[in-house]
């Protein structure tokens, strides 16, 4: 007999879905990432410029930014592109901004140099949790891409201020879960995505209560539930960026 708190994956409701991060899977890109969790999958490629926005220039301080896109065929049947249409769709304009605020949180801009850093986050394939997990590989892109600088004496250790990672946390059904799939993220009674750091700070919450309002107690414990699952996240970052020879120096206090 199943456990009544297994899902249709099989996973608890505690659990993640199964996370696999490739590293440098383009060739001519400075640093890539094609990250899977489930049936998400999106590729992370972080590029540096040595130029800032005019409002930067003569501070001595950088600037991180973030493009998001789904291919055409991320999601079944085929979409127009973003911009073939008229403007870009404005979930998109808010994912980039969510994606470029969570990563800009990991580094001390002040010792990045006047350099702009982006991250071109790409979904291939779409099963929910596409802008969390466009934050979590994209900073394992960040990572690598300023390792690179690193090793040229360019920026120091300490550039980044601390791993982040995103998850989404929902009640479905009645019970709160972990990494929501599309199919339990358009059932939930309510959705979370989760921000959050190493040492358990968080960067942002974004929730809906997608009918009644959430009580507080239940938001809590969403958002707790999140941030363990951002703890697993993070150590996995590490872990693939120390066998790939990337050790982050410990977090800033």
């Amino acid at each position: 007999m199943r456990d009544e708190r297994t899902r249709a994956d099989g996973r608890s409701d505690d659990a993640l879905r199964p996370v696999h991060i490739e590293l440098r899977p383009l060739r001519h890109a400075e640093a890539s990432v094609l990250y899977r969790c489930g049936n998400t999958t999106v590729l992370c490629v972080a590029t540096i410029e040595d130029t800032v926005r005019d409002f930067l220039r003569g501070t001595g301080r950088g600037w991180l930014t973030a493009e998001y896109a789904m291919h055409p065929c991320a999601s079944g049947r085929r979409q127009a592109r973003d911009g073939r249409r008229g403007p870009i769709d404005g979930r998109v304009q808010e994912i980039q901004r969510l994606v470029g605020r969570s990563l800009r949180a990991a580094l001390r801009l002040d010792a990045l140099g006047e350099r702009t850093i982006t991250v071109d986050c790409d979904v291939l394939d779409a099963d929910g949790g596409t802008r969390t997990a466009s934050i979590t590989g994209g900073f394992v892109a960040v990572a690598l891409l300023l390792d690179g600088l690193r090793k040229g004496g360019l920026v120091d250790a300490r550039v980044i201020r601390e791993p982040v990672a995103a998850v989404s946390a929902g009640w479905v059904g009645g019970r709160a879960r972990l990494d929501l799939c599309y199919e339990e993220d358009a059932d939930a009674e309510v959705d979370l995505n989760v921000v959050g750091t190493q040492s358990g700070a968080l960067v942002e919450v974004q929730g809906t209560a997608e009918g009644a309002p959430v009580d507080r107690d239940r938001f809590e414990r969403l958002v707790e539930l999140g941030l363990r699952g951002v703890a697993e996240l993070v150590e996995l970052q590490r872990r693939v960026l120390e066998q790939a020879g990337v050790r982050l120096a410990p977090p800033l206090r």
